[in-house]
Formats: C-alpha cells, structure tokens, sequence
C-alpha cells in the first residue's frame, strides 16, 4: 500500500435501499450518532454549527450542501483547528446503493493510525447499512 501523505483508499458497502433514504438518512447532521461512531456518540447544533464530542475531543462537522448527485461529503474540524475534508458519495444500483467513503491519509500519520482510522470508517458504514436494512 502507498504510503505517501496523498495515499487514499476507498471504502465502501452496499445498502438494500434506495440511494435517496439513504442520503435523506444520512445527510442529516442529527442523525450521525446513530450510525458515525467515529465522529462521536453525540452532536448539538451549536450557532448554526453542528458539534460533537468525539474520540478525538470537540470537533466541529459540516457536511455539503443538499443535492441531487448523492454527495455527503463533509469537513471535520479537529481540536487542533485542522479540517479534514471527507469525501462520501451515495451512488444508486438498482434497488439499492453503494456509499463509499475516500479516507486520505494526512500528512505524519502511521500505518497503524491509518488503519484504525479505515477500521472506524468500515465499522461506521456497517453500521449504517444495519440501520437502513432494518428500518
């Protein structure tokens, strides 16, 4: 695996429901800690900001603008005053869709921080499908 600060990698799952219940679900800012334990098990709309308390302290989330091409991509503000842009698409595929999550690899980070950090995302994109699957 590439191991410069520009590597990415890809991570995706498949969802048995519509791309749109999927994007309306997910594009929500309120509904992240029902499926985006990385980003915190909890997060408040501060002055028009969305907030959460994460693992990694107090970060500030902000997802794109609504549209109608399934992106979700959203800017993580760390603790440190560093964003971190996360680009997630929803992309149809019959009945169903595909969500798939880039995770870059900052600058200075490990390969084992890089795989924690794909490991979160996987556990988090799984736990997405189980919520949309069941409900």
């Amino acid at each position: 695996m590439e191991t410069s600060a520009a590597a990415s990698r890809h991570i995706s799952t498949h969802i048995d429901r519509s791309a749109q219940d999927v994007y309306d679900f997910a594009s929500a800012p309120s509904r992240l800690p029902e499926w985006a334990h990385g980003l915190g098990k909890s997060v408040e709309e501060v002055d028009g900001e969305w907030v959460a308390e994460s693992p990694m302290g107090r970060v500030v989330v902000a997802f794109a603008p609504r549209n109608d091409f399934g992106v979700l991509d959203h800017d993580v503000t760390l603790p440190s005053g560093q964003t971190v842009h996360n680009p997630v698409r929803v992309i149809a595929d019959g009945g169903g869709c595909e969500v798939v999550f880039t995770l870059r690899r900052l600058a200075g980070t490990s390969e084992e921080d890089f795989r924690r950090d794909a490991d979160a995302v996987t556990e988090d994109l799984a736990r997405l499908k189980q919520v949309m699957e069941r409900g």
